[in-house]
């Protein structure tokens, strides 16, 4: 009886670690200096030749060899690249694991107008599809929330943790608003005209979502807001303390988000999708509103759009002077997030500076979000969050993780996938 209970917990034990994430890496106990590797710092600049030292999960000297000495563990990287960790926005990991069950599903909550549901709660530290962002240098990510006209507060989180609440960086940053469509598809499944058209409840709609936004305003002005948490989680786009997200495509919308922002003074104002955005970069321009731009790999919208339209829309409102970052959301947006560094480099092959490219994912992202003070980039003072990869990490040829470091932490870049990979490349070379 003994030795059957023995194998038992054997095999729940095995099973286990075969299931289970890999355990979070440990704080960082001594210094870690990299030497000559080719540095993209993520705001446009290269150090060729660098050396980057960081101690206590902070970086504290960077610049060429021969600038700093090195200390503690010396890695040599040289003929190699190292980057700040990219950044996914928008995004629903850790919210869903597998979309078909609808207990693994947890990224929208019933109802319109939720601005006070909190998706950071709702994050699962743990999820398989997390730790399959690294191997690619996906290393910190934009928790946000799906569903309703407006979907709840998203946080931002590095992708090496216990829990929630040990993978946070920054706590309910913004609210994310789903603006009313101008135009619509007809439903054909209900008999409905296929061609798109436009929306004859547009106005309705943008009036009902103006008339919430008035009645937060006067239930925080009165005093009365603590009674009604949606009103109340409105408090931060008025204030400036949290940044308003708009979810939106059009060119007419767009001119309407910029006209609704500034008719009820709201601070921080950022486009998501945006796929006309270029159509209006003057304007977003003028009125300092970033956009997280609509997944670069995709098809064309509409039937007058360049075959190379998704590609090359980054490089218009870059060249216009528009604070412009990617991101991924869409269908299989969790699995894809991983191809981030890839969508990069479609861009970059669609004419924009490879260094440019690279901001999109790094520094840009993180001015967006609000935590260039801590990442993004290389530099001084900020987080020790960056990876050394073989060659470009922008080509998936090339993007081959050596190492990855998240707050100084030297990370597993293990997965399910590698796992399997090891796997089978071993059978075949036998």
């Amino acid at each position: 009886m003994k030795k059957i209970i023995f194998i038992i917990v054997l095999c729940i034990f095995f099973l286990g670690n075969t299931i289970a994430q890999q355990t979070p890496a440990k704080a960082q106990a001594e210094a870690i200096t990299i030497t000559g590797a080719t540095a993209h710092i993520g705001n446009g600049e290269v150090i060729e030749n660098s050396i980057i030292t960081f101690e206590n999960g902070k970086i504290t000297a960077i610049g060429t060899v021969g600038s700093s000495s090195s200390k503690g563990t010396v890695i040599d990287a040289s003929g190699k690249h190292v980057y700040p960790g990219f950044i996914a926005p928008n995004s629903t990991l850790g919210l869903v694991e597998i979309g078909a069950v609808r207990a693994t599903d947890d990224d929208s909550e019933i109802g319109a107008y939720n601005p006070h549901i909190r998706s950071i709660i709702a994050y699962n530290a743990e999820s398989k599809i997390v730790e399959s962002m690294r191997p690619n240098g996906v290393l910190t990510a934009q928790i946000t929330p799906r569903g309703g006209r407006i979907s709840g507060t998203s946080s931002i989180v590095q992708l090496d943790a216990w829990n929630w609440e040990d993978a946070t960086i920054k706590i309910d940053e913004g609210i994310h608003i789903n603006w009313p469509r101008p135009f619509t598809r007809g439903r054909w499944w209900l008999g409905e005209d296929p061609g798109f058209k436009p929306n004859k409840n547009y106005t309705k709609q943008v009036t009902e979502l103006e008339d919430f936004i008035n009645s937060s305003k006067a239930s925080i002005q009165s005093g009365v807001a603590a009674e009604n948490l949606p009103h109340l989680a409105m408090k931060g786009i008025f204030e400036g303390s949290q940044t308003l997200y708009v979810h939106v495509g059009t060119e007419k919308a767009i001119l309407d988000v910029i006209t609704f922002g500034k008719e009820n003074n709201i601070k921080k104002i950022v486009i998501v999708g945006g796929d006309e955005a270029y159509k209006v970069a003057s304007q977003l321009k003028q009125h300092n509103i970033g956009v997280l731009l609509k997944r670069t790999h995709t098809t064309p919208n509409y039937e007058d759009d360049d075959y190379d339209q998704p590609y090359k829309n980054a490089k218009l409102l870059v060249d216009a002077g528009v604070l412009v970052a990617l991101q991924n959301s869409g269908q299989m947006e969790r699995a894809n997030a991983r191809n981030l560094p890839f969508q990069a480099g479609t861009v970059a092959a669609h004419g924009l500076d490879k260094e440019k490219a690279v901001q999109l994912i790094t520094g840009n992202s993180a001015k967006i979000l609000g935590i260039d003070n801590q990442t993004g980039t290389l530099e001084i003072g900020k987080d020790a969050t960056l990876f050394i990869s073989i060659g470009d990490a922008l080509d998936m040829r090339t993007n081959q993780l050596e190492k990855a470091f998240i707050q100084g932490r030297d990370i597993s870049l293990e997965s399910h996938q590698t796992k399997l990979w090891k796997r089978y490349s071993n059978k075949y070379t036998k």
